[in-house]
């Protein structure tokens, strides 16, 4: 799913979160694609001892100022450039920035050479900020004259030449979408993993995952399984409960925020049922219209808070949160 890019005047485009802590896991061996034969949504257990970090994320600077969105007290935001990075230092936020293609030419993926040049590039124009991820969605796949993915072999090349120019930095490895079908997430996972040792580099620590296809049928298995893969600590960088999105998602006569709100429930749960996942990220703040292809929105796009704010905000210990909420 989409994030938004942080508009630098890089080939290497931007995306970008602002998180307040960290948080460490130890390693786990790979697992094999074995969907349970049981379908139905269990509502998952949290540990006692689970913890896991909450933020939000959205492209607007709007969100800022929202009194909604202030009486959550994340701390998290997302916007575009210098802007965005600026006013999120001056909130004391830790921000985590993931590399992505550029909107100049999304075709075409830089050479290591290159994305190493404009990376430090960057740490020398923000040398505050410490989070990075190697790629966005590096799984993603190739959409003919849209975009152009790496494989799992450049991911590791850009990982290494990242942890190589930001010593001392925080990495996240790589970064994964999943999907009904995620066989062949752990087909790139795996090679990945293998490219990594023939690098000789060190293995990540931290890994991301954008979980919207496991979340959003109420199933957690394919988010256990990719977590036992990757191995570490688990950051979901983009989660959320889907408005409308296809034909899979559809929002007919509101049907579609009903779902997203207790798709929110059940995120919260799994998030706390394992111990690997140690931050989550909302995404997104401002919805859609009727026309939009992607709206996970917590508030609609006249930023009337819809039902599954009221979930997060109940979740996040708000002073506020019983809001009338919009059916748009």
């Amino acid at each position: 799913m989409r994030m938004p890019r942080l508009a630098l005047t890089l080939p290497a485009l931007l995306a970008a979160i602002a998180l307040v802590a960290t948080a460490t896991w130890a390693a786990t061996d790979a697992g094999a694609a074995a969907k349970p034969a049981a379908k139905a949504a269990r509502t998952p257990v949290a540990h006692t001892a689970s913890t896991y970090l909450t933020g939000l994320g959205d492209e607007s600077p709007e969100m800022f100022s929202n009194a909604d969105a202030q009486q959550l007290k994340t701390k998290i935001a997302r916007y575009k450039a210098k802007a965005w990075i600026k006013y999120a230092e001056g909130q004391h936020m830790q921000i985590l920035v993931a590399f992505y293609h550029s909107e100049y030419s999304p075709l075409r993926l830089p050479s290591v050479a290159q994305y190493k040049h404009y990376v430090e590039k960057f740490i020398k124009l923000f040398p505050r900020v410490h989070q990075y991820q190697a790629w966005d969605e590096s799984n993603r796949g190739n959409i003919r004259g849209v975009l152009a993915s790496p494989s799992a072999s450049a991911t590791a090349q850009y990982y290494q030449a990242l942890i190589r120019v930001c010593k001392g930095c925080t990495a996240v490895g790589l970064d994964v979408l999943d999907a009904n079908d995620i066989s062949p997430t752990l087909r790139y996972i795996s090679e990945f993993k293998r490219e990594i040792g023939k690098l000789r580099t060190v293995m990540p620590k931290i890994w991301g995952l954008h979980n919207y296809s496991d979340i959003n049928r109420r199933e957690s298995w394919r988010t256990r399984q990719l977590s036992r893969a990757m191995g570490g600590q688990i950051w979901l960088t983009e989660t959320g409960g889907i408005v409308q999105f296809g034909g899979a998602f559809p929002n007919r006569n509101g049907s579609g925020l009903k779902r997203a709100a207790k798709v929110l429930t059940y995120m919260f749960n799994v998030a706390g049922s394992q111990p690997q996942i140690k931050r989550l990220y909302i995404y997104n703040w401002i919805g859609g219209n009727t026309r939009t292809r992607f709206d996970a929105g917590l508030t609609d796009n006249h930023h009337r808070p819809r039902p599954g704010y009221v979930i997060v905000c109940k979740h996040l210990h708000g002073a506020k949160c019983n809001v009338k909420t919009t059916n748009h």
